[in-house]
């Protein structure tokens, strides 16, 4: 990502365009972001982007206030 969002971004609804405007976020973790929500659901909280594979704890850190759910 380049661009820091305006306001949060909904893990749930937000397209591939808007979560690659968040810091450490390319087309390649958009895309692994997405196919979580499709195979696992809606994310319950901030915290389960943690499960998708790519997302370590620092990567998680400076997402989390950018982010909602």
């Amino acid at each position: 990502g380049s661009a820091s969002p305006s306001a949060p971004v909904d893990l749930n609804t937000a397209t591939a365009e808007q979560l690659e405007t968040l810091p450490r976020v390319g087309p390649s973790l958009a895309a692994r972001i997405i196919a979580w929500r499709s195979a696992h659901g809606r994310f319950a909280r901030v915290a389960d982007l943690g499960r998708v594979p790519g997302i370590g704890d620092r990567t998680l850190a400076s997402l989390t206030p950018l982010v909602r759910v």
